[in-house]
């Protein structure tokens, strides 16, 4: 809903920084990972996630993309609440959970305070197939493709073939050719379908 926030940083605490935009200020919870990353000036650009529950709407900030798509990838998992990506977030920097999540490294991931061994081993199953590399930018490098595959798999559902039979081809397509464009990957399903 709301994509970033760019204004005056008003407040800068090592959990969260307040930024004043239009005459609003939105309160920002962070990870230690952005708040490294913080500008020193006071004018801001940052990445947001707003999480709405029925007891709360919690804005969460970051300076990096990349630091946002692993968030959401994290509480995606069950068990991993926002408190507690953001705990791991602040423990790991988003390069460290990918090379956890990719090496299977249980005891990297379990080293994060508030996570278990079945949780880590949990992040591991559920991450594994949807993270790749970090490029030298520190980007998620896969990001792109699932993007591709999500944009190839809505469309295919728009014409009338369910998720489940889609899924499986547009994945082997996706595995074939990792760089292949979303009317590629269409056209190459709706041959086999």
């Amino acid at each position: 809903m709301i994509e970033y926030l760019k204004g005056k940083m008003t407040q800068k605490n090592p959990t969260d920084v307040t930024v004043e935009c239009g005459g609003v200020g939105y309160f920002l919870n962070i990870s230690l990972h952005t708040f490294s990353l913080l500008p020193e000036n006071e004018n801001i650009l940052i990445y947001t996630y707003l999480q709405v529950r029925e007891d709360s709407h919690t804005l969460f900030g970051f300076m990096e993309k990349s630091e946002r798509e692993m968030f959401k990838k994290l509480i995606s998992v069950s068990g991993i609440g926002a408190s507690t990506a953001r705990t791991m977030l602040s423990s790991l920097s988003p390069a460290q959970i990918v090379e956890a999540i990719t090496t299977e490294n249980v005891p990297e991931i379990q080293s994060v305070k508030g996570i278990g061994a079945k949780t880590a081993q949990r992040v591991i199953i559920d991450l594994k197939d949807k993270l790749g590399e970090i490029d030298a930018s520190g980007q998620i490098s896969t990001v792109q493709r699932n993007s591709h595959k999500d944009e190839a798999l809505s469309a295919l559902e728009t014409l009338g073939y369910t998720r489940k039979q889609s899924e499986k081809l547009v994945s082997k397509i996706i595995k074939n050719d990792e760089s292949a464009s979303v009317e590629t990957i269409i056209k190459l399903a709706l041959k086999n379908l």
